[in-house]
């Protein structure tokens, strides 16, 4: 899948298997595993990987290296190194260790804020708030954004009324915040609701309207970026493999598979800046760190196509 040329990369794919997937199997990949896979996902070309989570290991024993990690990371020039953090003191934690990006998860659903971050929304609102003051005193150079979580619907609460998704949006936007996208945490998105909150994302907070974090968990991954990606959406974020969900959101597996959504990509003639061989061959050592974890992945199973001409010409 050699070309001669290159084309600029028109999308962002963001890798979140490090930290979104990691975090909700049950074993626990060993360092070297993950400094390994990470060489694999930046040698296919991904631009930006979030890497693993400021939390306490009390919580997630799978991201307690996350530090280590991310120094690891740092050796790939011109990547992005991204972490999660729940609050101030995890945002101190990833400033120190040298992250470029935080993201902070506020949930857009009371009942699943409460059962992942033990905040209300609006004590969520106020945390960020504190985190951009502390930024703008101690590290002017971090981006911070949000993905505002069961924007599409909540398994503990059900329906989350639009409204009330745009409104805590425009929120963290008036209140510093450099992004802020929409997940589908839990799986219950479908393309005419993505088109329509991401529509409104855009109308009410014009640039800062970010990433589209989506799950395959009914099928509907693939539609619903193409859905996003109609309306304006130029950043995904998706897992290798499909590995992930959400461990505070009951039946909330499977994350967009970063092949297949690449693949969805380069056949439309969207460039992404990965090289698919490679990308496929990362799946080599996510497999061997996490040995009998299910894998997933239309593309990896099916190959792709003869005469297939990616939107990427990676140089040969």
């Amino acid at each position: 899948m050699k070309a001669s040329s290159s084309a600029a990369p028109t999308v962002l794919i963001s890798e979140v298997g490090p930290r979104d997937g990691l975090q909700s199997v049950r074993a626990t990949m060993p360092l070297a595993a993950k400094c390994a896979w990470i060489d694999a996902l930046a040698a296919a070309g991904l631009r930006e990987i979030e890497v693993g989570s400021f939390v306490s290991p009390k919580l997630l024993p799978q991201l307690a290296d996350t530090a280590d990690v991310v120094r690891h990371a740092l050796r790939h020039p011109g990547l992005t190194v991204m972490a999660l953090v729940p609050n101030l003191q995890g945002a101190q934690a990833a400033a120190a260790a040298g992250v470029h990006k935080i993201t902070l998860p506020v949930s857009a659903s009371a009942a699943h804020s409460l059962a992942n971050v033990r905040r209300t929304p609006q004590q969520m609102l106020d945390e960020v708030r504190a985190v951009l003051a502390w930024r703008a005193e101690q590290a002017p150079q971090l981006a911070v954004e949000v993905g505002l979580s069961t924007a599409f619907g909540c398994t503990l609460q059900g329906a989350v009324p639009e409204d009330e998704v745009i409104a805590l949006a425009e929120a963290l936007a008036e209140a510093g915040v450099d992004e802020v996208g929409l997940s589908d945490t839990t799986g219950m998105a479908h393309p005419a609701q993505v088109r329509r909150l991401f529509t409104r994302l855009r109308a009410a907070i014009g640039d800062k309207a970010g990433a589209a974090h989506l799950h395959n968990t009914r099928g509907l991954g693939l539609a619903n970026a193409l859905a996003a990606w109609d309306v304006g959406v130029r950043t995904f974020d998706a897992s290798l493999a499909g590995l992930g969900g959400c461990p505070y959101a009951p039946g909330a597996s499977g994350n967009v598979v970063t092949e297949d959504l690449v693949f969805l990509f380069e056949a439309m003639g969207v460039a992404t800046g990965i090289d698919l061989d490679r990308l496929i061959a990362a799946r080599a050592p996510l497999a061997a760190g996490l040995p009998g974890e299910p894998l997933y992945g239309m593309l990896a199973e099916a190959g792709v196509p003869r005469g297939f001409v990616p939107a990427t010409r990676i140089p040969a």
